[in-house]
């Protein structure tokens, strides 16, 4: 759904002639907590609670940002870091593990003011891989670092670190065993500086994950016109041979330009990047002049759905249009524009 800032009047041919566009909200703000198979009932409404309860706390962090006069590029940083530290998502603390039992993180952001972007991939104890990309953009002359060396050039720019036990969840630890083994793949050793394994009745409360994308992301429009955007993701549980989704390449999770619109990504990353999503829905902005909300619509409803992917986005344009459009049956997503009441929702049809 968009929030339109133009209204239309009837012509005395009885066509619809678009008004006089009014100001610019001074900020917009939209965050997403990842899109997949979601189902309130099998949710339960602690856990309902416990999301949107996030999610309306990632507003507030953003939104503080940019009332004050704060940059969009600020604003999608603290909404993320903070994400990165909740275990509700598959972002930094609650990463899910690869195949061999390790914790991966991949991250970008981008200014639309600039153009200039960062993006991490594979790196391991870092707390926040959203501080690392920004890093990346801010104090060195590259766009992408992946694994060791992203992880060198993090500690050597003093980048917040966190040891292995920071990462560890017990129930994606349980999700990573019970997916190798309908995979008949080998179970990595316990990590040694995991708590103790629960007892097998304890483990079996673990229930079976639905079919998310927990990638987390934010967009946002700041009082000085400019847009920008952040993603940061664990990946896909058990995933192997170093795989990398679209969340850290530019243009397809993750993409900021004035000109046109700021878009994060989430969900099957394989499409994403097959699609180059995000740029995709800035071209249809800024090439065809299609409104935000339709150009989402057709690039995730109709280009991705055909293709066989799944997931969403979030975006938002430098006249203070914001969409959100996803073709799965929830999306954890909220949006705030200066002024305005936030908006919270999971469920599709709720807004």
């Amino acid at each position: 759904m968009a929030l339109s800032l133009s209204a239309c009047a009837a012509t005395p041919s009885g066509r619809q002639a678009p008004a006089a566009r009014a100001e610019r909200p001074a900020w917009t703000l939209a965050v997403h907590g990842g899109a997949g198979t979601m189902d309130r009932e099998r949710m339960g409404p602690e856990t309902e609670a416990s999301y949107r309860a996030a999610l309306s706390a990632a507003l507030e962090r953003g939104s503080a940002v940019l009332e004050a006069g704060g940059s969009a590029l600020d604003a999608v940083e603290a909404v993320i870091r903070g994400l990165e530290d909740d275990p509700q998502f598959n972002a930094g603390r609650g990463a899910v593990f690869t195949a061999d039992g390790r914790i991966e993180l991949d991250a970008a952001v981008m200014d639309g003011a600039t153009l200039k972007a960062g993006a991490v991939a594979g790196v391991t104890g870092v707390r926040h891989p959203v501080s690392l990309a920004r890093a990346v953009m801010d104090r060195s002359p590259h766009v992408m670092l992946i694994g060791a060396g992203a992880e060198q050039f993090g500690r050597e720019a003093g980048v917040e670190q966190a040891p292995p036990s920071w990462f560890f969840t017990e129930w994606r630890w349980q999700s990573l065993l019970r997916t190798l083994r309908q995979r008949s793949l080998p179970l990595p050793p316990r990590p040694a500086d995991a708590p103790p394994e629960p007892t097998a009745d304890a483990a079996a409360t673990y229930r079976p994950e639905d079919r998310k994308f927990g990638t987390v992301g934010a967009v946002a429009l700041d009082r000085q016109g400019h847009v920008a955007a952040a993603t940061s993701t664990g990946g896909t549980t058990a995933k192997i041979w170093g795989r990398v989704g679209d969340v850290p390449v530019i243009g397809a999770g993750t993409y900021a330009s004035d000109r046109s619109c700021a878009v994060s990504a989430t969900g099957t990353g394989e499409y994403f990047i097959r699609l180059g999503v995000a740029r995709s829905i800035c071209d249809l902005v800024e090439l065809r002049g299609m409104g935000l909300q339709a150009a989402a619509d057709e690039v995730i409803g109709h280009s991705l759905t055909e293709l066989g992917g799944d997931g969403g986005v979030i975006a938002v344009t430098p006249d203070g249009q914001v969409a959100w459009s996803f073709n799965t049956s929830g999306m954890y997503r909220a949006r705030q524009v200066a002024g305005g009441a936030p908006v919270v929702a999971i469920f599709r049809g709720e807004l």
